[in-house]
């Protein structure tokens, strides 16, 4: 019995799919693991550097590990006397969390309005809101700071958290969300004599964890890293975050490297902790644009 031509292909097309996705495999997982190791570098810095003496971060003699683990540097951002560390992290938590809470109930009021509350110039509204994007944070800083400094503001949580707590680009991702939400869950509730707030409360909100977690995790990191508004504002020591006092290990007369890079690790376990606990609905909530099935 003769094998023909066409058999030849059937019997060696297989073999060469499977040779060929195996090497597209092994190829994306080099690649991805080299793009992990990229990204860890910096935390490998970060905690390398922590651990280390002042000598030898800046010595001639690259060293891959501390020679002798400095274990003290862990407790010296809370014993040093000049910045309250301690209470710049609960300042963080505080602005972080109500910043967070604050933009989340916001906006996403505005955006379920924008998307199913019928009103003529809903796209007007839109449009406005659309125009906000293209204004550079530069223009409205002084503004905002002298609004703030006149109502009495300043060192103070309000006015580190109330001029933030809108944001245009946060109501324009809720009402694209919204927008591609099923709409028999709200009309079985408005069977049920919901109104438009019983049926965003009660049937969207629970319907859409995994993109309020998304965005809730974004939003706290940008809340924690922020720099420049809690730096004007909070002028007293009493009333800085975390990033602010980590600025101020750093002088025209002196810098402290161990200090810097231990208050630095500390500073983003919060960070870690909150990416890990909501890694899931935050991958979920990026890669849905509405409820499925």
């Amino acid at each position: 019995m003769t094998t023909t031509a066409p058999d030849i292909k059937k019997a060696t097309t297989p073999a060469r799919s499977r040779r060929g996705g195996v090497i597209g495999n092994t190829g994306l997982y080099v690649a991805t693991g080299i793009a992990g190791l990229l990204f860890l570098i910096p935390f490998y810095l970060i905690v390398r550097n922590a651990l280390m003496t002042d000598q030898e971060i800046t010595g001639e003699n690259w060293k891959w590990f501390p020679t002798d683990i400095q274990w003290g540097n862990i407790t010296e951002p809370f014993d040093d006397v000049t910045v309250d560390f301690a209470h710049a992290m609960w300042n963080s938590v505080v602005v972080a969390v109500l910043h967070t809470s604050g933009i989340l109930l916001v906006c996403s009021l505005a955006g379920y309005g924008l998307a199913r509350i019928p009103y003529k110039h809903a796209n007007k509204v839109f449009y406005a809101v659309l125009v906000t994007l293209m204004v550079p944070t530069a223009v409205t800083f002084v503004p905002s700071f002298v609004l703030v400094s006149s109502l009495g503001w300043v060192d103070s949580y309000r006015g580190l958290i109330i001029p933030g707590l809108f944001s245009g680009f946060t109501c324009f991702l809720f009402r694209q969300y919204f927008l591609g939400f099923p709409k028999e869950l709200e009309e079985a509730a408005r069977v049920d004599g919901l109104g438009y707030w019983g049926a965003y409360w009660r049937v969207v909100v629970p319907n859409s964890l995994n993109f309020f977690a998304a965005i809730a995790t974004i939003t706290f990191i940008n809340g924690w890293n922020a720099f420049l508004w809690p730096l004007v504002i909070g002028q007293d020591p009493s009333a800085w975050t975390v990033q602010v006092a980590l600025s101020s290990y750093m002088t025209n007369q002196t810098v402290n490297y161990h200090l810097i890079f231990m208050a630095t690790a500390i500073s983003i376990l919060p960070l870690l902790l909150v990416f890990l606990f909501l890694q899931r609905w935050l991958v979920q909530g990026i890669a849905q644009t509405g409820i499925k099935g």
